[in-house]
């Protein structure tokens, strides 16, 4: 877990935020990780995440049973394309049965899959590097919004 959240700070602009207890965040985000491309180091406003570290289960997200101790899961949103790319279906088509618990397996994300988030239990030797991989072209897609956001909000440029 620590090798993926050092390789997205390592992006430039990227920010990592990882509740811990005492700050602002519910105690049920305590350890989890959240990524955003914010180049002035702020957490962006009307922004999702485009990747997150889960540590635990959710009460609307529980398939991939992240209780046990060492298990976590990545999630990453991608584009169509890689979406069917990864999984061999369309996020807003997901029909296959998938075991959510498995390990070390890149899957449509248990509840956003149709919103075409992907996620990796544990990820391992047959996965880390695409997960990486993955998190760097989310971050890039976001720095993109990020740039045409605040190209739009100063106006043309003369």
């Amino acid at each position: 877990m620590q090798q993926i959240i050092a390789a997205v700070r390592s992006l430039d602009g990227a920010l990592v935020l990882v509740p811990e207890p005492g700050g602002d965040s519910p105690e049920l985000a305590w350890g989890d990780a959240f990524f955003y491309y914010a180049p002035d180091g702020r957490l962006p406003e009307n922004t999702q995440p485009y990747g997150t570290i889960v540590t635990k289960d959710y009460p609307d997200d529980t398939a991939s049973d992240l209780d046990p101790p060492g298990r976590w899961r990545v999630n990453v949103h991608v584009d169509r394309a890689t979406f069917r790319e990864l999984t061999g279906e369309d996020p807003h088509g997901i029909t296959l049965p998938r075991d959510h618990t498995a390990t070390d397996r890149v899957l449509p994300h248990p509840v956003y899959g149709a919103l075409g988030w992907i996620c990796v239990v544990n990820p391992g030797a047959r996965t880390t590097a695409t997960v990486v991989r993955l998190l760097r072209d989310a971050h890039e897609a976001a720095r993109a919004r990020y740039a045409r956001r605040h190209s739009t909000a100063r106006g043309p440029r003369v």
